[in-house]
């Protein structure tokens, strides 16, 4: 299985919710608001034997017109339209931002011959929290649309991707496992962002449940080197892959 990260760049955040450029070589964290973050982020295009998967779809930014997730695509030798499956942990706005795009005031799902996946209880709970954390303009081609295979809970895709809602990071947040020839493939996204937080104990305060979360990271840390675990991290500026080997 090939793992490509697509980074699209750091950024601090705050309780605004807000995603404000950080360059690590000039900015200073502690010039920041009190209680920033500094996070990555970075969707994940996965080769399997069957598929090219996308996970997450990054903030949805654009440069003359072109999707920087479709520009971070075509860097690394894939056309955008050769995506086959787009998995969505949650529908957050850094996560969710590049579901759709927008061109002469009509909006269209990004990858033309994908199947995206989303929770239909996510999907739901999208629109009805809206701003800050969701954008629900952003996520209308989600609804009734034939590309879109909405899940009800736990399952798996095609005998080989798992998912699980957790609702540990928010009520409906799920996560997946690619199993494609003897590799297993984490992607916890917001429930397991960076590899420090695997390592070390701690209760998030922006989590829905931060308990579970820390939990739920504490048993997987600890399968993941029993199993030999790829773990992918969202929001890591220094460790976007993990393997244990």
């Amino acid at each position: 299985m090939k793992i490509i990260p697509l980074s699209e760049g750091t950024f601090t955040i705050d309780k605004t919710k807000l995603f404000v450029p950080f360059d690590i070589e000039k900015n200073i964290l502690n010039e920041r608001p009190i209680g920033s973050l500094l996070v990555e982020i970075q969707p994940f295009v996965a080769v399997t034997s069957k598929d090219i998967l996308l996970l997450d779809t990054g903030l949805g930014f654009e440069q003359n017109g072109v999707l920087q997730l479709h520009s971070n695509l075509m860097n690394v030798g894939i056309n955008p339209s050769e995506v086959s499956k787009v998995l969505l942990s949650h529908l957050h706005k850094d996560h969710a931002g590049g579901v759709a795009q927008r061109k002469e005031g009509i909006s269209k799902l990004s990858f033309p011959n994908a199947t995206y996946y989303v929770q239909q209880k996510e999907l739901e709970f999208a629109f009805e929290k809206g701003i800050p954390s969701y954008i629900p303009e952003e996520l209308t081609c989600l609804k009734n649309n034939k590309q879109v295979q909405l899940l009800h809970g736990d399952g798996v895709i095609d005998n080989y991707i798992q998912h699980k809602i957790t609702g540990a990071h928010s009520p409906f947040h799920q996560v997946f496992w690619i199993r494609d020839e003897d590799e297993i493939v984490f992607f916890g996204a917001d429930d397991a962002p960076q590899l420090q937080q695997m390592k070390h104990r701690f209760v998030a305060k922006y989590d829905f449940d931060g308990k579970k979360s820390m939990e739920l990271r504490k048993e997987w840390w600890e399968q993941g080197q029993n199993e030999n675990w790829t773990f992918l991290f969202y929001h890591d500026v220094k460790n976007p892959l993990f393997y244990y080997s």
